[in-house]
């Protein structure tokens, strides 16, 4: 608990001095991305240094963690990016590896299925590129999307295998 406790307080304090600009950045040089739910923020790293803060909007039950299949909420806590998909009928994705084993392990006390494909993903509709919608109208079933332009980047840097901290 406390190596999480470390882990999210590290990011808080470097939360703050994350562009929203973009920077010179490699491809596939984004190593670890940390969602903010409350404040519909994700901000990319690479070797500990903030490279873009990016607006997001998510699962339309936005408070507390995935707990079954249909619930809505998008998962909290630690995952990793586990494929790269550019033919997604939503834009382009990046797969998270939810259910992790402590999320399947509640899931089967709880006598539910802990659900899945959980994505970080783009817009199939012609708004893909509007802000305004993604902030005020947009919700998920548990991913994370962002608008279509932000997807091109997170989708060039951000590296498979790339750790990814969800919190509320």
């Amino acid at each position: 608990m406390r190596k999480i406790f470390l882990f999210f307080l590290y990011h808080f304090f470097l939360f703050a001095h994350a562009t929203k600009t973009t920077q010179k950045v490699n491809t596939n040089s984004v190593d670890s991305i940390v969602v903010y739910k409350s404040q519909k923020i994700m901000t990319l790293y690479s070797q500990r240094i903030p490279i873009k803060k990016i607006t997001i909007s998510i699962g339309e039950n936005p408070i507390g963690h995935k707990q079954k299949q249909g619930d809505n909420p998008t998962p909290e806590g630690f995952y990793t990016i586990t494929d790269k998909n550019s033919n997604s009928a939503y834009y382009k994705n990046l797969g998270i590896s939810y259910p992790n084993q402590k999320d399947k392990n509640q899931a089967k006390k709880n006598h539910v299925s802990p659900g899945g494909n959980i994505k970080i993903h783009g817009y199939t509709d012609t708004q893909g590129s509007s802000k305004n919608r993604l902030v005020r109208y947009a919700y998920t079933w548990g991913c994370i999307n962002v608008c279509n332009a932000d997807m091109d980047e997170v989708y060039d840097w951000v590296k498979v295998g790339a750790v990814i901290y969800i919190c509320p």
